[in-house]
C-alpha cells in the first residue's frame, strides 16, 4: 500500500500509527482508563457506596447515595465499568472497550461539571480526551461503522516491523498544555465551588471580599443540604 494514494488525513493517520511514542501513549491511555473503571466498578459490584466519605448534604454525595440505593441497577453500572475496563486491556477488543467506555465517561464528566464535584472535575475531562484518543487510534476499524459514503480501500492497520522513533514534541507540549488548562479551569473556573467539606469550602472565601456570602453558601451546601443551584443563586444575589 502506498501512502501517496491515500487522502491527507489517512496519510497523517498512518504516520501517527507508525510512531512508537504515539503507540506508547495509546497503551498509557488504555491502562489508566482500565484501572479507573475496574476500580470504580468493583466498588459498586461489592455493594459499597462510591466516595463513601462524602456527606449526603453535598450535591454529589446525595446523588451517589440515591444511586447506591437503586440496588441491582447500581451493580449493573459497576459491571459495565469493569467490562469496559477489561476490554481495554485486551488488544483485540480495545475498540469495543473504548466504544462502551465513551458514553459512561461522558456522563460522568457532565455530572461532575453540573455539580462542580472536585473529585472528578479534573480527571473526567482528561479521561474523555484519553477515550477519544483511543477511538481515533482505532480509526482503521471504527471507520466501517461511521456514516461515510466512501473511504479509502485499505484494510486494518498492521503493526510495523520497526516503529518510527522520532519524538513528537508538539504533541507532548499539547498534552501538557491541555492538562494545565484543565487544572487551572478547575481551580479558577468558578467563583464558588462546594468542595468536599465545610472546611475546604470556607477556605476559598476566607479573607476575601465575599467571605460572608461565601460562608453562607457553604452553610447552604454542607449544613442545610440544599440544591446547588439554589445556593449559587443566593450567593450571586448577596455577593459584593
Amino acid at each position: 500500500m502506498k501512502l501517496k494514494n491515500l487522502s491527507q488525513f489517512d496519510r497523517f493517520y498512518f504516520r501517527i500509527k507508525s510512531n512508537r511514542w504515539y503507540w506508547l501513549f495509546s497503551i498509557f491511555c488504555r491502562l489508566s482508563l482500565a484501572y479507573a473503571f475496574i476500580f470504580a466498578g468493583m466498588v459498586k459490584i461489592l455493594g459499597e457506596r462510591f466516595a463513601s466519605g462524602l456527606s449526603t448534604n453535598h450535591p454529589m454525595g446525595a446523588y451517589l447515595e440515591a444511586l447506591h440505593q437503586t440496588g441491582y441497577y447500581y451493580t449493573y453500572i459497576g459491571i459495565v465499568q469493569v467490562v469496559a475496563g477489561a476490554l481495554l486491556l485486551i488488544p483485540g477488543t480495545v475498540l469495543l472497550g473504548a466504544l462502551l467506555y465513551f458514553p459512561v465517561i461522558v456522563n460522568i464528566w457532565i455530572l461532575s461539571y453540573a455539580l462542580r464535584f472536585e473529585g472528578s472535575y479534573v480527571t473526567s475531562p482528561l479521561m474523555v480526551l484519553a477515550n477519544l484518543y483511543l477511538l481515533i487510534w482505532n480509526y482503521d476499524r471504527l471507520r466501517y461503522i461511521l456514516p461515510f459514503k466512501q473511504f479509502p480501500d485499505y484494510k486494518v492497520f498492521k503493526k510495523p516491523v520497526k516503529y518510527d522513533t522520532r519524538f513528537p514534541g508538539w504533541f507532548v507540549i499539547s498534552v501538557i498544555a491541555v492538562v494545565i488548562l484543565v487544572v487551572l479551569g478547575s481551580q479558577f473556573g468558578h467563583e464558588a465551588m462546594p468542595r468536599n467539606s465545610m472546611t475546604d469550602c470556607r477556605v476559598q472565601f476566607t479573607d476575601t471580599r465575599n467571605e460572608g456570602p461565601g460562608y453562607t453558601f457553604c452553610d447552604c451546601i454542607h449544613k442545610y443540604g440544599r440544591a446547588l443551584n439554589r445556593c449559587l443563586e443566593e450567593f450571586e444575589r448577596t455577593k459584593n
